[in-house]
């Protein structure tokens, strides 16, 4: 008479469940790594846009008053000073830009009432992945590139 063991006779029973596991997890796991990493990168680059329109703004209310009439003049060179610095880092706009992609054109700069400038930035974010996910035969392809907007007003000094 053969006797077995009800432990051995179960782990021959479960053996491949662990692969099996594995592989239905596996997908997920990649996907919310993929997510979150992308998430942190969005966030890195949302942060140094918004530092560096912060830079402009307070570039262009140390600078924008004309003399001591209170008044907000923002004339071309000024305005081209402001957009260097934000995109450059430095007012002549020599260098590599803070953000691969953004373009001093991308940066808005403009006067609101006597006595408040206003700086705001249009940057198009594009995911490491692409810029869309194929539908896979389930529909279209969904965009996932979108455009960081950032804008800080401050009262001229």
């Amino acid at each position: 008479m053969k006797r077995t063991d009800p432990l051995c006779e179960l782990g021959r029973r479960q053996r491949g469940i662990a692969m099996v596991e594995f592989t239905i997890v596996l997908p997920v796991m990649l996907v919310m790594i993929l997510g979150v990493t992308e998430l942190g990168r969005a966030m890195i680059r949302y942060n140094a846009l918004s530092k560096a329109v912060h830079d402009g703004a307070r570039y262009a209310a140390a600078y924008a008053l004309l003399g001591t009439t209170g008044t907000v003049s923002l004339n071309a060179t000024l305005t081209s000073e402001i957009r260097n610095l934000v995109v450059y880092g430095n007012p002549q706009g020599n260098g590599q830009p803070v953000l691969e992609g953004l373009a001093p054109q991308q940066i808005t700069v403009a006067s609101v009432g006597t006595d408040r400038v206003v700086v705001s930035a249009s940057y198009p974010y594009e995911p490491l992945i692409g810029p869309g996910l194929p539908g896979l035969g389930l529909g279209s392809t969904k965009d996932l590139a979108f455009n960081m907007q950032a804008a800080v007003s401050m009262r001229a000094l």
